[in-house]
């Protein structure tokens, strides 16, 4: 008996816990709706909470450094405090809210390269080792999303890779302690100005703010630089502009004026008309992200998990 007493501690012959979605494809905005299954072990178990959370891999830039964390960046409890008996099975129905700014990972059914998202639920058992389970996720892009993307592509735009910032944007509202950047390559008409392209949505509710940052070809007699441009778009606006037009204009827009990562300005007027901004990484300019962890709109803002963790990811998100 002390024997099963001491494995149980070490998470042997205790419950097992799979989480089971009824769709792994979502949209911001939208939910993930599934069930916990619990299957007790050799011997009843007191759970103390069952947690489901979003989790992602996040870029961290600090002083002459870069490295990969993984952060939950929202959670949800699916169940309190309950007792489970040995061999007990017990299903617990589930629908998690997927935050507006939740990065896609998915276009046309393919998985963006950099990109990784997963659903892990947590089951914290009293007095023993927590068990835990991951499910791939794929966030779509939303209609306002997909017609900025497809002009990208109708102005001979190359996708190169996204992955996700830790930081703030300067003057922008974001939920979230990281930003996601889709990365181009600049088209043949725009190559004599334009190396490359960095595209951020924050989105919320009422729309979607557009960040364009332009890597700005060097002259002669000048050097290369970057260009900002901010832009807000409505849901509303997706199938009542020429997106190729508009996002034309927004390009020669941005890259008549010259943007610095440390200059501060002032919010944007609304749909068509650009601003600078500051992509706020560690010790750039915004506002950092590690002084704006904590509990924001009601959800975890974020936690950087063990790096054991990263494990269990495995390969999938696209090869790195």
């Amino acid at each position: 008996m002390v024997f099963k007493k001491m494995l149980s501690a070490f998470g042997v012959g205790g419950p097992s816990v799979d989480t089971v979605l009824t769709n792994p494809n979502t949209r911001p905005g939208l939910t993930l709706d599934g069930q916990v299954n619990l299957v007790g072990g050799d011997a009843e178990a007191a759970i103390e909470q069952v947690v489901i959370g979003l989790v992602t891999r996040v870029e961290v830039e600090g002083h002459d450094t870069e490295y990969a964390g993984t952060m939950e960046f929202h959670r949800m409890a699916v169940s309190g405090a309950l007792q489970l008996a040995p061999k007990q099975q017990l299903s617990i129905p589930f629908q998690l809210p997927v935050p507006w700014e939740t990065p896609i990972t998915d276009v046309y059914g393919q998985r963006l390269h950099g990109m990784t998202m997963g659903l892990r639920t947590e089951l914290a058992i009293a007095r023993a080792v927590d068990k835990s389970d991951l499910d791939q996720v794929a966030v779509h892009p939303l209609p306002v999303h997909e017609r900025i993307l497809e002009a990208f592509q109708r102005l001979g735009f190359r996708f190169k890779h996204a992955d996700l910032e830790r930081g703030h944007i300067g003057g922008v509202q974001q939920t979230l302690p990281f930003y996601q950047e889709i990365e181009f390559f600049a088209s043949p008409q725009y190559a004599s100005t334009i190396n490359e392209v960095e595209l951020t949505f924050v989105t919320s509710q009422r729309g979607v703010e557009v960040i364009l940052e332009c890597d700005k070809r060097g002259g002669f007699l000048s050097a290369g630089h970057d260009a900002f441009g901010r832009y807000q778009v409505a849901h509303t606006d997706a199938d009542r502009v020429d997106w190729a037009q508009v996002v034309d204009g927004w390009l020669r827009e941005t890259t008549s004026r010259y943007g610095s990562l440390r200059s501060q300005y002032g919010p944007s007027h609304g749909y068509g008309s650009g601003h600078g901004h500051g992509r706020g990484g560690m010790g750039v300019g915004g506002v950092v992200a590690g002084a704006a962890l904590g509990v924001a709109g009601g959800m975890i803002a974020g936690e950087m998990m063990e790096d054991a963790f990263e494990g269990d990811f495995g390969d999938f998100g696209g090869d790195e």
